[in-house]
């Protein structure tokens, strides 16, 4: 018997097409080895933007190596559905805008899983990760079959409060020494938003 049959999972849902997802102004899809030059490029040039946010970036972060490990990772979590890491492009003209996770995914009575961002300092406050948040709970709660999305935050980040609270994400408390931000592990306030909450905004083209 498999896994997915011994917690009453049933076949998989989730197939290469089905982590293609699409909104009005997004083509969200799993990173490939082809994506290195965008990705560091981003990433460096939004480096003092993004590194209050995120754990401290190690020595080698922007490595072409690095990189590589990290497209194996998101393979290999995708293939045993344990996470989805997908980047964030314009379709407009393919332009790298950011990434978007869900990890962490618990099955059987908990159907939960959590989620993380980032977006290249030049396109936030453009509406673009506020459709990316929408179109991945819509891929969670639909595809995956959760009931429970999570996401955290920093007290004071109240760009991704407001983002999170503007896709129906509510606040439920500070959970303690959550996470190591920039070398320092911080409390955050966790968030959520349940399958029944709200139906996801129609984002999809």
């Amino acid at each position: 018997m498999s896994l997915r049959a011994l917690f009453g999972l049933g076949p998989s849902r989730v197939t290469r097409k089905s982590l293609d997802l699409m909104t009005d102004r997004l083509h969200l899809r799993p990173p490939r080895i082809e994506d290195f030059k965008a990705w560091s490029a981003l990433r460096e040039e939004s480096r003092e933007f993004l590194q209050p946010w995120e754990p401290r970036w190690p020595n080698d972060h922007l490595s072409r190596s690095a990189f590589k490990r990290r497209v194996r990772w998101a393979t290999g979590e995708a293939n045993a559905e344990r996470a989805f890491a997908l980047l964030l492009f314009s379709r407009d003209d393919n332009t790298l805008i950011g990434g978007i996770t869900v990890s962490n995914i618990r099955r059987g009575p908990s159907r939960s899983a959590s989620l993380g961002y980032w977006v290249g300092e030049a396109h936030a406050r453009q509406g673009y990760m506020r459709d990316a948040v929408e179109r991945v709970a819509e891929f969670g709660f639909q595809t995956l079959g959760l009931v429970r999305l999570e996401a955290a935050c920093l007290e004071n980040n109240m760009a991704s409060r407001a983002l999170l609270e503007r896709c129906a994400f509510q606040g439920e408390g500070i959970v303690r020494g959550y996470l190591e931000v920039n070398g320092t592990v911080r409390d955050h306030l966790l968030y959520a938003r349940l399958a029944q909450d709200r139906q996801p905004e129609t984002v999809n083209a």
